[in-house]
């Protein structure tokens, strides 16, 4: 009996002890501040901070630097020596034949066939030839004589009294208003770029339109050709109307005041009337903020008288007023300025020589001719 009593009153004892250390626990965790996340604001950095001697410094970023695109006189002067090298075969030729001892009817006959060769045309041909044979036979047929007349006659071929600038300037104080057309592969973007950077090298402020909004890989092609220059590029989401960005680009073009705005399009094909149509829609649109000054018809040399299928069809949907030949140095068929200032009544403005940034110049007629004669 005294055995449980001792085990009963040391259960109660644990029990005790074990009640009390509850008790002091719970009164620990209630005076123990609560635990929670702090908001820590980083001071800004002290010139101490910054210049601290031996620590590396983040590259302040700069502006790129802009590109300063060539003058016209160094563009002449690349024209004359690039014509030079691929168009002397035509005049070689034809200055062999005309310094035979007797000029005789197969001689003419070979005269006509490089002619019509190098693309001049059937037309422009005979009538170069007839006036050949008239004037040699009546000044006589010497070497230097030959080579006189026959650069005479080839610059009045040619045309030198067309007007041959370019109107890149408005009137009423809104700019000038460059429309540049073509099929596809012709070079347009790569040539609005290139008329960018002449009208820069001018010190004229200059607004693009990427309105070849068919292909993303033409608006970031002039997108970059306007960062080289500084020029501003209005541009809209592929797919866009083609119209529509072509009328925001005039429009931004007149609020800020820009010289001139020239707007890229999609090289059309020519048989495709209703993207034939849409060009003429993009003129009318543009016309509603600034009268179109110039209309630029961009041709690929190389292609011959396809390229004089093409010409005559845009100058149906649109006034074209200019020639743009590209790749002229890739081609020894130089006569086809001839044949295209011919079809369409307008001036060959401006001349491709090679890939390179400023390789477009003014067409020179002179220049040209001397090129033919090597």
């Amino acid at each position: 009996m005294g055995d449980w009593l001792f085990l009963i009153i040391g259960i109660a004892v644990v029990g005790l002890l074990t009640v009390v250390g509850l008790l002091t626990s719970g009164r620990r965790r209630k005076t123990a501040p609560p635990a929670r996340g702090t908001d820590v604001v980083a001071p800004p950095p002290t010139e101490a901070d910054v210049e601290t001697p031996g620590e590396a410094v983040a590259p302040v970023a700069t502006a790129p630097t802009l590109e300063r695109p060539e003058g016209t006189a160094s563009r002449l002067v690349r024209l004359r020596e690039r014509l030079s090298r691929s168009q002397g075969t035509l005049g070689r030729g034809l200055l062999a034949l005309l310094a035979r001892d007797k000029l005789d009817e197969d001689t003419w006959e070979s005269i006509e066939d490089t002619l019509l060769t190098a693309d001049i045309g059937v037309t422009p041909t005979q009538q170069l030839v007839e006036r050949l044979r008239t004037r040699l036979r009546v000044e006589g047929g010497s070497a230097p004589d030959a080579r006189a007349v026959l650069r005479e006659e080839l610059l009045a071929l040619v045309d030198p009294g067309m007007d041959r600038r370019l109107q890149v300037s408005g009137a009423d104080g809104k700019p000038g208003v460059v429309l540049v057309v073509g099929v596809n592969g012709a070079g347009k973007t790569t040539t609005v770029g290139k008329i960018a950077r002449i009208l820069v090298a001018e010190d004229r402020t200059v607004t693009l339109g990427a309105a070849d909004t068919f292909r993303a890989a033409a608006v970031e092609q002039l997108a970059t050709w306007g960062e080289r220059v500084g020029v501003e590029v209005v541009r809209g989401p592929e797919g866009t109307d083609p119209a529509s960005v072509a009328f925001e680009a005039v429009k931004q073009g007149v609020e800020q005041g820009v010289d001139t705005v020239i707007v890229d399009t999609a090289g059309r094909l020519q048989n495709k009337a209703g993207l034939m149509d849409e060009l003429g829609k993009v003129k009318r649109v543009i016309e509603k903020q600034a009268p179109v000054t110039e209309v630029l018809l961009v041709l690929d040399a190389t292609t011959g008288q396809n390229g004089m299928i093409q010409a005559r069809v845009f100058s149906e949907v649109v006034d074209v007023t200019g020639i743009v030949l590209t790749k002229l140095d890739g081609s020894a068929k130089g006569g086809i300025v001839v044949a295209v200032q011919r079809e369409l009544g307008v001036p060959v403005k401006l001349v491709g020589l090679g890939e390179g940034p400023d390789d477009l110049a003014p067409f020179d007629s002179g220049a040209f001719v001397d090129a033919l004669l090597g």
